[in-house]
Parts: C-alpha cells; structure tokens; sequence
C-alpha cells in the first residue's frame, strides 16, 4: 500500500515538474500576428529584442512565455485571451522557434581582425 502512495506521489511530483509541450502552431501565422499586433515593435522582427526582451532563437517554454504575455511583469502590456488567443499565442510561438540564430562573429569576414 505505501508503495503504491509514494509511487503515486513520485509520478504526480515529475508530472508537475515536466514542461507542457506548445500547442501545433501556424508559424506563418505567428509571423502575421507578430508584425500586426506590434510585437516587432519592442522585440525586434527576428525577436533579437531592443526596448523588450530578446525572444528568439530560442524563446523560454511555452507555459513560461503564455504566462508572461498574459500577465507580464514589466511594461508590456498583457495581452489577455480576449486580446490574443490561445491558438495565436502557439502560432507566435512556433513563429519564434523558426528563427534562426545568428551567425558566429568569427564567421563574418568583416568581423575578423
């Protein structure tokens, strides 16, 4: 019986602990939403950040990011679920996980001493 409970709990603690995987997104979509609602704005278009913070090439995980934009914690303003929808917010965010990082310096020619 106290096996079963600790194994019970054990599998409730690591379920708790693994990251929600981001719902299937559109990221040509995403593409669309980010420019028309602004986000290029502080963000940069390659999510590279500026007045906000960088966002790509590798964005934080997907409950992390949803929970931001929905209440963020500095002065962006929150985009709740009437605002930006739940399926919006995967179609960014799958947007983001297609940008590219950027090259090494030590691969630009110009960049080299």
């Amino acid at each position: 019986m106290r096996v079963a409970i600790l194994t019970m709990l054990m599998a409730t603690a690591l379920s708790a602990q693994a990251p929600t995987p981001a719902p299937a997104g559109n990221a040509m979509n995403g593409a669309k939403i980010f420019v028309s609602y602004g986000c290029y704005q502080c963000h940069g278009y390659a999510g590279q950040g500026g007045a906000g913070a960088r966002l790509a090439p590798k964005p934080i995980a997907f409950a992390a990011f949803t929970k931001y934009v929905r209440k963020p914690t500095q002065q962006m303003p929150p985009y709740t679920a009437k605002v930006v929808s739940d399926q919006e917010l995967a179609d960014i965010y799958t947007f983001l996980l297609t940008i590219p990082p950027p090259p090494d310096p030590n691969s630009i020619p110009l960049m080299k001493p």
